[in-house]
């Protein structure tokens, strides 16, 4: 397989980003993480934590006013308003992701970025799990982080992939780091793609 674009989707305390980096470092690619969040703020003119904050998962007053902006019930010119004080940020992260891919040799961890790139010639798509338990080990906070994090990241391809279930066939392998520590998977991925 010609593989210049690898991304690693990963559930909180999984260890994706270990993964990720020892992919880029074996390949000899560019490791892209928090990158995307610093890119996509220069590109919308605004603070990288005003973007990190647009993926992070939404207030109930956020939902409230964003509902509001697309109902009948606000005033005429509300919804205008309302949804002119909350940029697309969603929209600024994936075109990000789709200009960072593009120049390949790149892996790219988090922000969903296997699913706007599907199909696209050269990638290879990773989700790095585990179990409950060994997250909740792995994360401080334990299991209510684990809850946490997961519900984040539904919310998150939700809004801005509208992908209501993640699924394993949106992804070429499935790492399960219960089993496999960093060097294994690493080496499952470099296999894979045969590299």
């Amino acid at each position: 397989m010609q593989c210049n674009l690898v991304t690693i989707a990963r559930t909180g305390g999984a260890g994706g980003e270990e993964l990720g980096a020892a992919v880029a470092k074996a390949l000899g690619f560019r490791y892209v993480d928090s990158e995307i969040i610093d890119l996509a703020a220069t590109k919308a003119g605004v603070s990288a934590t005003v973007v990190a904050q647009a993926e992070g998962r939404k207030s109930l007053l956020t939902r409230m006013l964003e509902n509001l902006a697309l109902s009948n019930f606000a005033a005429p010119d509300a919804p205008i308003a309302v949804m002119e004080a909350m940029p697309d940020y969603e929209r600024v992260v994936v075109d990000v992701i789709r200009e960072v891919a593009s120049q390949g040799k790149v892996v790219i961890v988090a922000h969903g970025a296997s699913i706007p790139l599907a199909g696209m010639p050269g990638i290879f798509r990773v989700l790095v799990t585990a179990s409950t338990a060994t997250r909740a080990a792995r994360m401080p906070g334990g299991q209510k982080a684990v809850s946490d994090s997961d519900k984040s990241r539904a919310d998150f391809l939700r809004r801005f992939y509208h992908l209501d279930h993640e699924l394993p066939t949106h992804y070429d392998l499935v790492v399960n780091t219960d089993v496999l520590g960093t060097a294994q998977a690493t080496a499952a991925v470099l296999g894979a793609i045969g590299a």
